[in-house]
C-alpha cells in the first residue's frame, strides 16, 4: 500500500476536518491512555519490554521529526502538513525518526478521526520509510525521538512546542527547531542542505513521494 493508495482512501472517506480536529482527537488519545495509566500520547513507553533505550545519535539537519498530529493531518488533511512531508519523502537522503510511542498516537488519531483499516495500512507504510528509535518511558514522543534520533527539526501542530517561548525553551536544552507544517516547508531548502548532508552537487529530487520508488524524469511526481 504506497502513500497516493492511502491518501485517495483518505480522501475518499470524506469528512470536514481541520487541524483543530486532529489536535483534538490527539489530546483525546492522550486523555484515554492517562486515565487507564498507560504512557502513550506524550509520555509513551519503550517500545517494548526488553528494548533497550536508543543512545543518542550525533544531530543531522537531515534527519526530522514529525509529531503524531503532523503524520495524521499529512494523511487526513493534505495541505501544508503534505507539503512538509513531501519534502522528506522526495530526498531519500532524508530520515524520518520515530519511536513507537510516536507511531501509536497518530494511528489512534487517523482510526478516530477515519478508521482502523485505513490507520493500520498507514503504520505499515510510515513503518517501512521511518527509523525507529527505541525511547525512556515518560518521555515525550516527538522530543524523545528527536534527541535519541540526532534529529534537529521536528514538526507539529502543537502551539506548546511551537510558540516563541517554548522554542527558546528547548533550544537550551537540545539542538532542535520545532516548526508547524507551513514553516517547515517553507524553511527546509534541500538544495542548500544537500552539500553539508551528502556532498556534493544537489541533484534534485529523488524519490516519488507518493510511491518512494526512485524518482521518475517524465513530469510531476505529485498527485
Amino acid at each position: 500500500m504506497t502513500f497516493g493508495d492511502l491518501f485517495e482512501r483518505a480522501a475518499a472517506l470524506g469528512g470536514d476536518l481541520d487541524e483543530a480536529d486532529v489536535r483534538r482527537a490527539l489530546d483525546a488519545v492522550r486523555s484515554t491512555a492517562d486515565g487507564n495509566g498507560g504512557d502513550s500520547g506524550g509520555d509513551g513507553d519503550s517500545g517494548g519490554e526488553g528494548n533497550e533505550v536508543t543512545d543518542p545519535l550525533d544531530p543531522s539537519p537531515a534527519r526530522v521529526v514529525a509529531g503524531a498530529d503532523a503524520l495524521a493531518a499529512d494523511l487526513l488533511l493534505g495541505g501544508d502538513a503534505r507539503e512538509a512531508l513531501d519534502a522528506l519523502r522526495s530526498h531519500a537522503w532524508t530520515t524520518l525518526v520515530a519511536s513507537d510511542p510516536l507511531l501509536d498516537d497518530a494511528e489512534a488519531v487517523i482510526a478516530s478521526l477515519a478508521e482502523p483499516e485505513l490507520a493500520a495500512d498507514w503504520r505499515d507504510a510510515v513503518e517501512a520509510w521511518r527509523e525507529p528509535v527505541t525511547q525512556p518511558s515518560g518521555d515525550h514522543p516527538a522530543l524523545a525521538s528527536a534527541y535519541r534520533g540526532g534529529a534537529m527539526q521536528v514538526i507539529s501542530l502543537d502551539p506548546s512546542l511551537t510558540g516563541p517561548g517554548a522554542a527558546a525553551g528547548l533550544r537550551d536544552r537540545l539542538p532542535v527547531s520545532v516548526r508547524e507544517s507551513r514553516a517547515f516547508a517553507t524553511v527546509f531548502d534541500p538544495a542548500k542542505l544537500y552539500p553539508d548532508a551528502v556532498g556534493g552537487e544537489y541533484p534534485g529530487p529523488d524519490r516519488d513521494p507518493r510511491t518512494m520508488a526512485p524518482a521518475r524524469t517524465d513530469g510531476d511526481q505529485h498527485r
